[in-house]
C-alpha cells in the first residue's frame, strides 16, 4: 500500500528534525495487522522487499505481532531487514499482550525502526508523529469520564494517549506532518466491522486532537 503526497526533502536520515527543504514527492507505505506468530517462517518478506521498491518511508501500525512475545517479534524482524528505506512506527494493542511493550519497543528500535510514542521524527523535510492511541467510541457516543471509579480510569488513559500522541505533534515543525496511530480516530474506518465493537477499536478524542493541526494528514 502506497500513496503519493507532495513533500519537502531533505535528504539526511531519520531523526527529530523539524525544518523543511525544498519541495517533491514522498512515497508512504502503510503496513499493519500482520499478526507474526511463533509458527511463522519469514511470511511477508516479500513484502517488505516490494515496499522497498515502491515506496520511501514505510509506516508500521502496530499487531505486527500475536502476543508480544519476543520470539514472534524476532521472527517479524528477520522480515523486516527485508525493507532497506526509512521506518517509523507504533506499537498495537497485540504487543501489550505479554506484558513487555517496552522490550518490544527496543527490540524493533533495535532493528532500525524509529518508534513514535512519544518521539516526533523528520524524513526527508516530511514530519511523522503519532503513537498506539486507544478506544472509547466515536461523536455523541463517546464514553465520557462519568460514573464509577474504573470508568473514569479508563477515559482517562484515553485521554492521556490523546496527550501524548498531541505532545509528538507539537514537536514537529514541518509544512507536511502524518500521524501514525494503530486505533482509529474515525468511524468511517471502522465500518463493515460488528457496530457492537466499535467503540473497542478506536475514539473520536484522537481525531480531535489531530484536528487542531492544519499541517498533519493522516
Amino acid at each position: 500500500m502506497t500513496q503519493s503526497t507532495d513533500t519537502p526533502v531533505d535528504p539526511q536520515t531519520p531523526q527529530p528534525g523539524l525544518e523543511p527543504g525544498p519541495s517533491k514527492k514522498l512515497r508512504v507505505a502503510a503496513v499493519g495487522d500482520l499478526h507474526v506468530g511463533e509458527n511463522h517462517e519469514r511470511p511477508h518478506r516479500a513484502l517488505f522487499e516490494r515496499v522497498s521498491d515502491d515506496a520511501d518511508v514505510l509506516c508500521l501500525c502496530g499487531d505486527l505481532v500475536n502476543f508480544g512475545k519476543t520470539r514472534e517479534v524476532e521472527i517479524l524482524l528477520e522480515d523486516i531487514r527485508a525493507c532497506k528505506i526509512p521506518m517509523v512506527g507504533v506499537l498495537g494493542n497485540h504487543e501489550h499482550e505479554c506484558g513487555q511493550p517496552e522490550h518490544v519497543t527496543k527490540m524493533l528500535c533495535d532493528a532500525g525502526v524509529q518508534m513514535l510514542t512519544g518521539q516526533a521524527f523528520e524524513i526527508e523535510g516530511v514530519g511523522f508523529a503519532g503513537g498506539k492511541g486507544f478506544v472509547g467510541g466515536f461523536g455523541r457516543y463517546m464514553l465520557s469520564s462519568f460514573g464509577e471509579a474504573s470508568i473514569k480510569t479508563f477515559v482517562q488513559e484515553a485521554v492521556e494517549d490523546a496527550n501524548q500522541i498531541e505532545n509528538s505533534i507539537r514537536m514537529l515543525r514541518t509544512e507536511r506532518s502524518v500521524v501514525l496511530l494503530h486505533y482509529s480516530p474515525v468511524v468511517d474506518t471502522v465500518m463493515g466491522e460488528p457496530p457492537e465493537i466499535h467503540a473497542f477499536l478506536g475514539s473520536s478524542r484522537l481525531a480531535e486532537t489531530i484536528d487542531r493541526y492544519d499541517n498533519v494528514s493522516l
